[in-house]
């Protein structure tokens, strides 16, 4: 499969995976706080987009699930902290601009999901999918 292509089907499946992390986030949101909510949804996303991923991106690759999920998870880690931070940081600006809580969360958690496409792409490609040499 051309890189290209792989990344088409990756933004394709992650954002599945981003839209059941929001829309998680809207339910996890009716139980604890905007914060705490983003990370419970991002565990949630997570989990969807790792088997997405290794279905229908990364289809060559030799890695155990085990191994792959152990790899996709310390990439994620990187990739929940830039959707935390996005999301958290925007909120409050949001808030002020718009005046709706619910619209703002959902503006700024979108945008922070959005963040990490690039990095995760890469870290997810070349570590957790990691391909066998030929």
């Amino acid at each position: 499969m051309t890189a290209s292509r792989q990344f088409l089907r990756f933004v394709l499946t992650g954002g599945a995976a981003a839209l059941v992390n929001v829309v998680s986030r809207i339910g996890f949101s009716q139980l604890m706080a905007f914060e705490f909510s983003v990370l419970a949804a991002y565990g949630v996303g997570m989990v969807t987009a790792y088997v997405l991923a290794r279905k229908y991106v990364f289809v060559s690759t030799s890695q155990s699930v085990g191994r792959s999920f152990a790899a996709f998870a310390l990439v994620n880690l990187v990739a929940v902290l830039q959707t935390w931070l996005v999301s958290v940081g925007l909120r409050p600006w949001l808030l002020s601009l718009v005046g709706a809580v619910g619209l703002a969360d959902l503006i700024a958690h979108s945008i922070g999901v959005i963040v990490p496409v690039f990095t995760s792409y890469l870290g997810h490609k070349h570590v957790s999918f990691r391909e066998p040499r030929s």
